[in-house]
């Protein structure tokens, strides 16, 4: 064997000595910075947080304004008052335009408003004015392709706690807004559909309630919207190629009395996860959509709602140990099965989490036994994030004793897997974060991230936080001898 070969060979067994041993999924994520927007006039509640990759920066929303960071810093760069347009809900950002929900501050039941902003000028775009939409916009999103944006108009009539509602009940809808010419093009709603499946909220609540938009998900290719209609725990289906309704499916119930649906239905207790005879409405907030092997799949946080003014909540009562469990007025179902769903685009369930996010809080010592009795750790955010050839999903869950985001492998959609918790819990000189809201993952320089806007707990532990998911990529000592190994190769083949 010549030397060249000889080179070739020693160098190979160098290499393959070299390369670092395989990493789990995510185990060098680490917490970058936590920001409590103290500087922000009259406080702040970080709500919802989008992604702005020109300036690379994130917009986070509070009810009064929003506060730009730095996204690798999380320096404020300024702060946007908007209280002159109402109650600031949500944002999303396409391009160069930032669009703002507000509804109607003397009251919610009237029309609210959309705004755009340059995201450069940090003003409302020129040539603009502010587009009324409907009742209470509580969320809204661009299609891929930038040229519409949905907006989820909840129509929740007014309500003090513990108080009945007052009427009118305001009709759900989803603007439907075209961005050239800035105006809405569409408003479906979801009453005149006949509903598929069953265990639909709308059964149990007050009658003259109307359907209540929570959330939009636009499919991959732009052709469906996917609306939560959490209230009602149903899903309603949009044709973009239209803008009309086509469907609104019921997402049925959660069976706690199987094996692997296990809760702890006693509060303020020893923790301990049982099956009772119990079933639970899904009731999704946030949702998600990916697309595997050409088909549309959905991922849904299922938080539950009881209505706001809690008269549609009870204890289920009897002697076993789920009798102080909280449930719908009739008795039958919990709200919000404590978990993430993944669906397909007919809203058929094909995995659920199951037990594990409660299990996976207790294991870290995190799980707030004070809310056994009514929706454990209460999954409310979501955000997806494609890593190589892996997809991830990070679920935000809002009633943990610290700020705690969970993160599955959903690459099989059908057989996801739990990863790990990231958990804000004040340890290495960051502040102690509560309540995730809002969840965006966005990549800069291959370098990928989560924010995570955490509302915090009775004006205390609000504040946003960025996790760093993946290293910064740079040359290693393996990748410098399989640049070695190229250059010996090229000799032998010139030798040769």
């Amino acid at each position: 064997m010549s030397s060249f070969r000889h080179s070739l060979l020693a160098l190979a067994t160098a290499t393959t000595l070299a390369m670092p041993a395989a990493a789990a999924p995510l185990d060098s994520a680490s917490l970058l910075w936590t920001q409590t927007h103290t500087g922000v006039p009259g406080g702040f509640l970080s709500e919802i947080v989008s992604f702005e990759s020109a300036s690379r920066t994130l917009w986070v929303t509070g009810p009064n304004g929003v506060d730009v960071l730095d996204a690798l810093t999380g320096v404020s760069q300024g702060f946007i008052n908007t209280t002159a347009f109402g109650g600031l809900n949500s944002i999303a950002i396409h391009g160069n335009i930032a669009a703002l929900a507000f509804d109607n501050s003397s009251d919610r039941r009237l029309p609210g408003l959309v705004v755009l902003y340059d995201t450069t000028t940090r003003a409302p775009l020129a040539g603009t004015s502010p587009i009324t939409v409907g009742a209470l916009p509580d969320m809204l999103t661009f299609t891929p392709d930038g040229r519409k944006l949905l907006v989820a108009n909840e129509g929740t009539p007014n309500a003090v706690p513990d108080t009945a509602y007052g009427f009118p009940d305001p009709v759900g809808s989803v603007s439907i807004i075209d961005v050239a010419s800035r105006r809405v093009v569409a408003m479906p709603v979801f009453g005149g559909v006949t509903p598929t499946a069953s265990n639909m909220g709308l059964n149990v609540r007050q009658p003259g309630m109307d359907w209540e938009p929570e959330y939009i998900a636009i499919s991959p290719d732009g052709s469906r919207a996917f609306v939560g209609l959490q209230e009602n725990n149903a899903l309603g289906i949009i044709d973009l190629a239209t803008n009309s309704t086509l469907a609104v499916v019921g997402l049925g119930s959660k069976d706690h009395s199987l094996a692997g649906n296990e809760i702890d239905p006693r509060d303020n207790a020893s923790i301990g996860f049982v099956n009772v005879p119990v079933r639970g409405l899904y009731m999704p907030d946030a949702m998600a959509t990916y697309s595997v092997g050409g088909q549309t799949y959905v991922v849904m946080a299922n938080e539950g709602d009881f209505r706001e003014d809690n008269a549609d909540r009870v204890a289920l009562g009897g002697s076993g140990v789920e009798s102080r469990l909280r449930v719908t007025a009739d008795g039958r179902f919990a709200t919000g099965a404590r978990s993430f769903s993944i669906r397909d685009a007919n809203g058929d369930l094909v995995y659920d989490s199951g037990s594990i996010l409660d299990r996976a809080a207790a294991d870290a010592g995190i799980y707030d036994d004070g809310r056994s009795r009514d929706k454990g750790v209460e999954p409310e955010g979501v955000a997806l994030l494609a890593i190589g050839d892996r997809t991830y999903a990070f679920i935000g869950l809002e009633r943990t004793l610290s700020g705690a985001t969970a993160v599955f492998d959903i690459t099989d959609p059908t057989n996801a897997s739990f990863v790990r918790l990231l958990v804000t819990d004040g340890t290495g000189g960051f502040s102690r974060l509560l309540r995730p809201e809002g969840l965006t993952a966005f990549s800069i320089d291959g370098v990928n991230y989560l924010a995570v806007a955490n509302e915090g707990a009775d004006g205390v532990s609000a504040g946003t936080a960025l996790w760093q998911l993946t290293p910064v990529p740079e040359p290693g000592t393996w990748a410098m001898l399989l640049a070695g190994l190229a250059v010996v190769a090229g000799v032998v083949r010139r030798r040769a």
